[in-house]
């Protein structure tokens, strides 16, 4: 079995629905969910002009590759009304692949670890409370220390009611 760590978020319709659902298509269609956090709110990160997003950590055992839990996670975010109009415009949902077990892969699928998460505090604080001591394959640092590190000064809310 295969551990990933995913983020999963979106800005449009029902945010908190989407979050849901999508977690229910995961468990069906990628593999247990061993993990998630809070779920935490943000404004938009590079294309700023658009609703705030919320945002969740999962860990997922999965029997999946890289690769198929990408595809899988792809057809899932269709399923559920993704659009893909604008690069980092609004989506009704997002799903990520941050780490696959410690692997370094980068195809025409994906690539992992995710590009510039230890950038965005939207990643790396959720992350950090369900993988604060995972090793980040690349640089080598732990969630907590990428976290510590980040000089992203946008703030990250945690959802306090459902």
């Amino acid at each position: 079995m295969n551990n990933a760590y995913l983020l999963i978020g979106g800005n449009l319709g029902d945010r908190l629905g989407n979050l849901k659902n999508a977690t229910k298509e995961i468990e069906l269609h990628c593999g247990k969910i061993l993990s998630s956090s809070a779920i935490y709110e943000t404004a938009a990160w590079g294309f700023t002009e658009q609703p705030p997003f919320f945002n969740q950590a999962l860990q997922v055992e999965t029997a999946l590759s890289a690769t198929e839990l990408m595809q899988q996670l792809l057809s899932i975010e269709l399923s559920l009304g993704r659009e893909r109009l604008l690069p980092l415009g609004p989506r009704s949902i997002d799903l990520d692949i941050i780490y696959f077990n410690n692997e370094i892969i980068h195809n025409d699928i994906v690539s992992i670890p995710h590009p510039r998460m230890e950038q965005r505090n939207f990643v790396l604080i959720p992350l950090n409370e369900i993988a604060p001591t995972f090793l980040h394959p690349v640089l080598h640092i732990s969630t907590s220390s990428l976290l510590e590190q980040c000089k992203d000064e946008s703030h990250v809310y945690k959802k306090t009611t459902n």
